[in-house]
């Protein structure tokens, strides 16, 4: 039997590299807007330019077209929006609003019974939605989901909405950083822990869910 422990949830998950790349068109951007003299042209170039590059590298190692469009997209959203406003800031409006986004649909997904880290686990491993036939897996994902809902999301658009309204672009950049992989490195672990923790002794883990009579059995 296998226990829930063996099903790492960080490795099911991954992201440490995307994470890593999508801290680099931000940085770019506060150095060619500092540098420039608080030019956002200039920043907006720098992260564009950045982010082509990123994109180049992981194309050329085998990345995801979608995922490698999707950054670039990001990016340019974010250029936009800050060269028509003229404000630093707003280059990090689009990564603002998607956190918040992202903190309403993990919510509304645990409170409709259809958490969004059982839908994600379930999705790579292939059980499409046999795992929410199994209580036992149901209480533990939506127990789960509630940490990526605080610890994450919630925590981000806190953050940036602070520096956002103080105009502080350094900050903001700084912040985009140390909350992406660190941040993801330790939801990662809580929301394993409380996954873990959630399920019954007997469980053999996120890879096998069981029936619903069985379940009822083990309690």
């Amino acid at each position: 039997m296998t226990d829930a422990r063996s099903d790492s949830l960080s490795e099911l998950l991954g992201g440490r590299r995307g994470a890593v790349d999508a801290t680099i068109p931000p940085l770019a951007f506060a150095v060619g807007w500092l540098v420039s003299g608080n030019r956002v042209e200039w920043g907006a170039a720098a992260a564009l330019l950045a982010a082509t590059l990123v994109a180049a590298f992981r194309l050329n190692r085998g990345g995801k077209v979608t995922a490698v469009v999707g950054s670039i997209l990001a990016v340019v959203a974010g250029s936009l929006v800050a060269l028509i406003t003229g404000r630093g800031e707003d280059f990090f409006v689009v990564q603002l609003l998607s956190n918040i986004a992202s903190a309403l649909a993990w919510a509304i997904s645990i409170l409709i019974r259809w958490p969004l880290l059982g839908v994600v686990v379930g999705t790579i491993l292939g059980q499409k939605t046999r795992w929410r036939r199994d209580p036992d897996l149901l209480r533990a994902y939506s127990r789960a989901s509630w940490v990526w809902v605080f610890l994450q999301y919630t925590l981000r658009t806190a953050v940036f909405a602070l520096f956002w309204w103080t105009g502080s672009v350094t900050a903001l950049a700084v912040s985009r950083v140390a909350l992406s992989w660190p941040l993801v490195a330790v939801v990662v672990a809580a929301s394993a822990a409380v996954l873990r923790k959630s399920l019954p002794p007997d469980h053999p883990g996120l890879r096998h869910p069981r029936a619903p009579e069985l379940a009822d059995k083990s309690q």
